[in-house]
């Protein structure tokens, strides 16, 4: 199968051109179709290679030497588009000389780009964040939104199920994903107005059998059972799904820190952890964000994924395998189709002024 090419912004994260290129090759190693377009300091870019043969023939460089500062303000960003590794980036997509693109640059910087330069999806008001976090059983479950909006409406939290729901069924392979909103309780009566009609629409649409929704909706669900696994997609707006992904991944590191002092105590402790070491390490492997790396920007024309930008190479390859997933499985089209069925009220795909992008600072970004 021929994959579009995906555009990599090899200036941004942490450690920049050396991880973003090594984490393509890793992709590449395991998936010989990809073919990339690595933007950001060609002379960067071409030492790295060196140490890559193996991409070199599946690469294009386009020159750059401008990158957008992980400090930087979204509406300063955004003036320099033309100029910076993520702009030119974000902007092969628009043109269609990359499928996708993958950066591990400033969230809000790249986010508002993207909105600007590739709008959102007819019958989508506004984008989401979607991520990955780890569960008890064998499936991640996708978690949107997570800071592009710090407010949803009724609305906008139907169209963030529907958008999950096909990210889900692309990456895992379920047929009618089970969806939950992020309540303070599970009763029907609990939580915001703008809840209780989203989940009322959200019943509705998956009750019915000819047209339903491909998704099931299961009620509500606590910020405690998030990642038990007995859902595969939590919806929420940006404000609470930020504070929810900060206090997992606080709790995560406090998990792991805890331990380390606790096997470092004292010589039996350190016995211990010998015994013990074959599931320390597969709480680690769990908990590593690098085996979780890639949070997709849904409802936009076009692909964009968010690497962590302290991820390893290893993380940057996942991010690259979720960027050609959701190519190859025709992620848009799955959401078009998906909102024809929730009639013109929750996802009017004729609505033209859907597709007008926010001004720049209009949305917060975590």
């Amino acid at each position: 199968m021929t994959l579009p090419r995906i555009a990599v912004d090899a200036m941004g994260g942490d450690e920049g051109v050396r991880v973003m290129v090594e984490g393509a090759a890793l992709a590449r190693r395991d998936h010989d179709e990809f073919k990339f377009l690595l933007v950001g300091d060609q002379t960067r870019i071409e030492r790295a290679l060196d140490n890559h043969p193996g991409l070199r023939g599946a690469a294009e460089i386009l020159h750059c030497d401008d990158v957008v500062g992980g400090d930087e303000q979204p509406s300063k960003a955004i003036r320099r588009a033309k100029t910076t590794s993520m702009g030119l980036a974000v902007n092969a997509v628009k043109t269609g000389d990359a499928g996708a693109a993958v950066s591990a640059g400033n969230t809000g910087a790249l986010m508002a780009m993207s909105k600007l330069a590739l709008r959102t999806m007819p019958g989508i008001d506004r984008p989401a964040l979607a991520a990955l976090m780890p569960t008890l059983e064998e499936h991640d479950v996708i978690m949107l939104d997570l800071g592009a909006n710090t407010e949803a409406n009724a609305r906008n939290l139907v169209q963030f199920a529907v958008m999950g729901a096909a990210y889900s069924r692309i990456l895992f392979g379920f047929e009618r994903p089970h969806v939950r909103l992020l309540n303070i309780g599970t009763e029907e009566i609990k939580g915001t107005d703008a809840l209780r009609e989203a989940a009322a629409r959200l019943q509705s649409a998956t009750d019915d059998a000819e047209g339903g929704l491909p998704l099931q909706f299961c009620g509500f669900v606590e910020s405690d059972k998030i990642n038990r696994g007995e859902t595969h997609v939590v919806v929420t707006d940006g404000f609470s799904g930020n504070i929810a992904l900060k206090a997992i991944e606080g709790s995560a590191r406090f998990v792991t820190d805890l331990l380390k002092q606790a096997f470092s105590s004292s010589l039996r402790s350190k016995f211990g952890f010998l015994v013990s070491r074959p599931a320390t390490e597969l709480l680690r492997h769990s908990l590593d964000p690098n085996n979780h790396n890639g949070a997709v920007f849904l409802g936009l024309n076009g692909v964009i994924v968010k690497s962590h930008g302290s991820a390893t190479a290893n993380g940057v390859a996942n991010a690259v395998a979720v960027t050609a997933s959701l190519l190859s499985n025709a992620l848009t089209e799955r959401i078009a189709d998906d909102l024809a069925r929730l009639g013109e009220d929750w996802g009017d795909t004729t609505n033209a002024a859907s597709t007008a992008a926010p001004a720049a600072g209009e949305e917060q970004t975590a």
